[in-house]
């Protein structure tokens, strides 16, 4: 009984592990399978991508289609490792002119031949398999375009020997901004398919951004005095002559009464200013002869002794006394951070139209208080010890802000020879070179003169970044007032901005200068105006216009700052919001100090991610470094390979 009992077990035990065999064994193979199909998988696909990009720099070599396919075959089965080339098949699709030539497209098939997955399904009493199909796929881009503007601080910091290095920033800047140009317009000029496929502009910024002299009279520019800036610190009333004097029609100052001549009814602005303005720039003796000059008389009046002289008088020649230079003011918010094109003017029937702030208002720093010309041994100075003193004030009002808005004393002829008590005339603050507008780099023209004007970048000024960011988003931009950007719907076109700055933001008070405020101007004239003047009849000034959290009459150089933050950041986000790639760089820059670790901050958050690289946590990462004098090169040759044009996009 026990015999039977053990030999009815032993039946059962076979029939038990018999049963369970299978899916052991099913479970098994299809593990090894797995693991192998997954490995000739990766391997296919990185050398799909690889393939890719050596048959993409093939292409734009110049190569014929017939070499390119056969090299791109070559490539692909070199790069297989694993994977039987006769087990992965490959198709490429070439660019063509006649569909514009935008990417290259690669696809491959796979056939993975299981080893013991068929065998199972045997087992199990099926039909088996003889291969499992993977199709994978790959484009590049090829006819991508791109805009660049390199909008770089040109401070008077920049004059600072780089950390790192025995060179000074400026000089450091110079060969890493023209390192990236020159590479990109190296691969540029590979692409064939493309028009212009790599433009870059220049945006020097310091203080304010110079525009160019040579738009003085565009139909962007506030030629009218339109704009509610234009005005704020000028009193046309003050022209008190009954026969010159000012009449506002339309929104125009405009020049009134016989005493202006041929002039009359001109309007009446700071370019008109800088027309008028006038000094004795020579003077020539002419002679009408001699005559006899009594240096001694007798008591009746008569002659005792004289000598003769030359008679005559002084010919005076008149020469314009200054001329703008280029740079502009900031537009009133909210225009002051965005792109919104300029649209105003008067119509043909005398009408104003347009919102006139969305016009660029040239800078004119006004002469502040002080009296009359260091030289003219007539007369003695008033000390108040103003930052721009340069005109005579032509008043005895006791009131600063009066003497500064007195609008007479620019039509007073400057004497010859003198020259001003203090600063810099109407161009204060316009201490820049002008913006190099979107330029093709293939071309060598193009290229020379690109990096020409980065070699005339110098150091001078503050540091306005919100300006610069604006203006280099104007100069990528396809509307006014440079147009030379493609237009924004244009696929397979990449707008950059990128942005180089070594310190924070800055907008200074007169006495942290060593400067009098007789004017309670609260600031030194920039491009946001005076900090202390309300905008358009408000209380609040146009640098504190559209920020939050800050004292509106807290009149220091932090609260400035914080100001200008908030601006910038305004800025970044609406061209990140216009698809605009924002790349930031400080330069020499501490986490250490408090007033560097803000800038830092700022900068970090203006940058937009990256569309290509990853941090460890596998999020995209900020478009931002952090560089010394020492790694600033480096910096530059990793933003070039981040706008290569060479690239995997799908």
């Amino acid at each position: 009984m026990f015999r039977s009992f053990l030999a009815h077990r032993g039946r059962s035990y076979a029939i038990a592990v018999a049963a369970a065999i299978v899916p052991i064994m099913g479970a098994l193979s299809i593990a090894i399978d797995y693991a192998e199909m997954n490995r000739e998988r990766q391997a296919t696909l990185n050398a799909l991508d690889a393939a890719g990009i050596a048959t993409a720099r093939q292409l734009v070599s110049g190569a014929t289609n017939e070499a390119v396919l056969a090299y791109a075959r070559a490539f692909f089965d070199a790069n297989l490792g694993p994977v039987n080339p006769a087990d992965a098949e490959l198709a490429v699709a070439l660019p063509t002119a006649e569909a514009g030539g935008g990417t290259l497209k690669l696809s491959a098939t796979l056939s993975y031949k299981p080893y013991f997955f068929p065998v199972f399904q045997s087992l199990a009493g099926r039909d088996a398999s003889p291969t499992i199909d993977f199709t994978a796929s790959t484009e590049i881009r090829l006819k991508n375009t791109l805009e660049v503007a390199l909008v770089l601080d040109n401070s008077g910091s920049m004059d600072t020997t780089g950390t790192g290095s025995g060179k000074k920033r400026m000089a450091l800047l110079k060969d890493a901004a023209k390192q990236l140009v020159d590479t990109l317009a190296q691969q540029a000029r590979q692409i064939k398919q493309v028009d212009k496929p790599v433009q870059f502009g220049l945006v020097p910024f310091a203080a304010s951004v110079n525009v160019g002299p040579q738009h003085s009279g565009d139909t962007w520019m506030d030629t009218l005095g339109l704009s509610p800036v234009h005005n704020e610190n000028f009193d046309w009333t003050s022209l008190a002559d009954p026969n010159r004097t000012a009449a506002k029609s339309n929104g125009v100052w405009r020049k009134q009464g016989a005493g202006w001549g041929t002039e009359q009814g001109e309007a009446l602005s700071r370019f008109s200013l800088y027309k008028d303005m006038k000094k004795v720039e020579a003077r020539e003796w002419v002679s009408t002869g001699r005559e006899y000059v009594c240096t001694d008389t007798r008591r009746d009046g008569t002659c005792r002794s004289g000598t003769w002289r030359d008679s005559g008088y002084y010919e005076e020649t008149f020469g314009p006394y200054a001329s703008w230079q280029g740079c502009v003011e900031a537009r009133p918010y909210p225009y002051n951070v965005d792109d919104t094109a300029p649209n105003a003017g008067i119509s043909d029937t005398g009408a104003a139209y347009g919102d006139p702030a969305t016009l660029f208002v040239p800078m004119f720093a006004p002469d502040e208080p002080g009296d009359l010309w260091l030289g003219d041994t007539n007369s003695t100075l008033d000390g108040y010890s103003a930052s721009n003193n340069w005109w005579n004030d032509g008043s005895e009002s006791a009131s600063g802000q009066t003497r500064q808005r007195n609008m007479a004393k620019y039509f007073e002829v400057r004497p010859y020879g003198v020259k001003s008590a203090q600063g810099s005339g109407p161009n204060y603050s316009c201490t820049t070179g002008p913006i190099t507008p979107l330029t093709d780099v293939t071309t060598d023209d193009g290229l020379a003169a690109v990096k020409s004007a980065i070699d005339a970048m110098a150091s001078n000024g503050a540091t306005n970044v919100p300006e610069g960011i604006a203006w280099g988003w104007r100069v990528i931009s396809s509307g006014a007032p440079f147009t030379e950007g493609r237009p924004e719907s244009e696929h397979g076109n990449d707008k950059v901005v990128i942005v180089l700055t070594d310190g924070a933001n800055t907008y200074y008070t007169p006495n942290s200068l060593g400067f009098g405020d007789p004017a309670g101007n609260k600031s030194t004239y920039s491009a946001y105006g005076y900090a202390g003047l309300g905008y358009n009849g408000t209380g609040t000034s146009r640098l504190m216009t559209g920020t939050s959290g800050l004292g509106a009459y807290d009149y220091s150089n932090a609260n400035y700052t914080s100001a200008l933050d908030q601006q910038m950041a305004s800025a970044c986000a609406n061209a990140k919001t216009a698809s605009v790639m924002v790349m930031t760089v400080s330069l020499d820059l501490s986490t250490g100090n408090t007033a560097e670790n803000q800038a830092i901050e700022a900068l970090k958050a203006c940058a937009s991610d990256s569309r290509f690289r990853r941090d460890a946590g596998g999020h995209p990462e900020k478009l931002y470094w952090n560089a010394t004098g020492g790694t600033l090169s480096d910096i530059f040759k990793r933003i070039a390979d981040e706008l290569s044009n060479l690239r995997i996009v799908s």
